[in-house]
């Protein structure tokens, strides 16, 4: 049975233990009520039988828990090339949707400038034309140019004409370039929700991923610590004293933290006899 059947077994048995004790309160909270209890002053007696009952439940609980968390920890790690693959394509598709939705935002971007800017140049010129015929038509009154004057009347009659569309076509333009900047608005909230989902998902991939280095940083240090206790035995076997390996002080990784020291290979070296370290 691996680790992950032995915790599942275990777990099982300790919720099963639960459940039995569970079933065994509610006698004990209806006696409470009963006039036997009460008549005989038992009371207490029953609230510490309820009261044990309820901290063994909430130890059991917790180490339910506690199990669930292992063996969360050891499936992903089981699981871990099929995770991984899983995550990487998933950042994969989120980066597309925000390149795709940075395209859209571009194009928003530039068509939403040149409209602003049209606006502005439009409104700018038929108002700009307006004060030039007004300008002409009071400088043909003032140097009594009749047919000045009634050419910039005309100007000007055709001047406000164009205005008044203008500010018509700038009105129309304005709800376009109200409707642009919401729409860009949303193009924004989707990028930045991309932006956190991949994110999101890369976290989750380098815990995934810290999780396996971890893993693979342990068993690498057990196969020193191997490969240690046959050093520490071939020295005390040829009487040379491995005073060097006294140094060792490696980390283990991960929910067991610690580290494995010299005595490791101490334990390991007197595993070993002559026949074993001549098997090179």
């Amino acid at each position: 049975m691996n680790r992950i059947e032995q915790l599942k077994d275990t777990r099982a048995k300790l919720t099963i233990e639960m459940e039995a004790i569970k079933s065994e309160l509610p006698p004990f909270e209806a006696a409470l009520d009963s006039e036997d209890v009460i008549n005989h002053g038992r009371e207490s007696d029953v609230r510490h039988e309820i009261s044990s009952r309820k901290l063994k439940i909430d130890s059991l609980v917790d180490q339910i828990f506690r199990l669930d968390q292992k063996l969360d920890h050891l499936e992903k790690l089981a699981n871990r090339e099929s995770l991984m693959e899983g995550y990487i394509a998933e950042m994969a598709n989120w980066m597309a949707d925000e390149l795709e939705l940075n395209a859209k935002r571009h194009s928003l971007s530039t068509r939403l400038e040149e409209i602003r800017q049209q606006a502005q140049e439009d409104m700018s010129s038929a108002r700009q034309a307006e004060t030039q015929a007004a300008t002409a038509y009071a400088q043909a009154v003032a140097w009594g140019d009749t047919d000045g004057e009634k050419a910039a009347s005309t100007d000007a009659q055709k001047a406000a004409k164009n205005l008044t569309t203008a500010t018509e076509q700038h009105r129309r333009q304005l709800l376009i370039i109200t409707a642009l900047e919401q729409e860009l608005a949303i193009v924004d909230s989707h990028i930045s929700e991309a932006q956190v989902e991949h994110q999101k998902i890369e976290h989750t991939a380098l815990r995934l991923a810290h999780d396996t280095l971890e893993e693979t940083w342990n068993e690498a240090a057990q196969a020193l610590l191997d490969v240690g206790g046959k050093l520490y035995a071939a020295a005390r076997l040829i009487g040379r004293d491995p005073v060097s390996l006294m140094k060792l002080d490696i980390p283990e990784q991960g929910e067991n933290f610690g580290s494995w020291r010299w005595s490791e290979l101490a334990d390991r070296g007197r595993q070993h006899r002559t026949r074993d370290l001549l098997s090179l």
